[in-house]
């Protein structure tokens, strides 16, 4: 069952959710900059990390599942929040260049379904971050957070998921090394600094972009060519060291 709106927005408002805030934005400047003149939809209960990006971003619009509940956002002006259905988002087809999912994956019932609902509304060349808890990490396993629900993912089952969705993933990286202990909160900063360099492989969050795979129309009367995707990740690296959500190169 998915947690309520009501309980996310209190997790939001207390000094843990504070810092996730905080942590999970950073990593979302650095991926997608200021998201200038972009359409955006935020999925799950992504709004605490998108406000910042309304202020350029062409449209920014959030989608909340209809078990979670939906609140109104943003407070102080007209909403653009609205509830949702998981396996059918009330989009049309491409409309968005931005996606991206916070507490959606977890406890989704059908979370290869919900996925391809967001490959349905990215345009062409659109990009998607997937953050959800790391199964290896302290916050997976308690249930003081929001976090601590639903199915945490491994960098593997997450990147075999997006490409059962069709959708490649392009780059990942962790966040939230803080314990999620509240009067911990304080020195979010200062584990984020050392837990990067001297135990990556527990971080609380992993977030994952991918980018809408797609394939060339074969022409007729032509030799048939294998169909590949547009944009492949790089080959893999040590678990150990988080790559930036940044495009990989091409193969040659």
């Amino acid at each position: 069952m998915r947690r309520d709106v009501l309980e996310l927005r209190q997790f939001y408002a207390s000094d843990l959710g504070r810092a996730a805030r905080a942590m999970v934005e950073r990593k979302l400047t650095e991926a997608w900059g200021d998201a200038h003149g972009l359409d955006l939809l935020a999925l799950g209960y992504a709004t605490p990390f998108v406000g910042p990006l309304r202020a350029t971003a062409r449209r920014v619009v959030a989608g909340m599942p209809a078990l979670q509940g939906v609140e109104v956002w943003p407070a102080e002006a007209p909403n653009l929040a609205t509830l949702t259905p998981e396996d059918a988002l009330p989009f049309q087809n491409a409309l968005f260049d931005r996606v991206l999912v916070v507490h959606g994956l977890e406890e989704s019932p059908d979370p290869v379904g919900y996925l391809r609902e967001v490959w349905r509304v990215l345009a062409p060349s659109g990009k998607a971050i997937i953050t959800v808890a790391s199964r290896n990490g302290l916050w997976a396993n308690t249930e003081k957070t929001p976090f601590g629900h639903g199915r945490p993912y491994t960098r593997g089952q997450l990147a075999e998921l997006l490409r059962d969705a069709d959708l490649e993933p392009s780059g990942w990286t962790r966040a939230l090394y803080v314990p999620p202990v509240g009067w911990m909160a304080g020195w979010a900063e200062g584990f984020e600094q050392a837990g990067s360099r001297l135990w990556p492989g527990f971080a609380g969050l992993l977030l994952m972009e991918a980018v809408k795979q797609t394939f060339a129309v074969k022409p007729q009367g032509r030799r048939a060519r294998v169909a590949r995707p547009a944009l492949v990740p790089a080959p893999g690296v040590p678990a150990a060291s988080a790559r930036p959500l940044a495009s990989p190169r091409r193969r040659p």
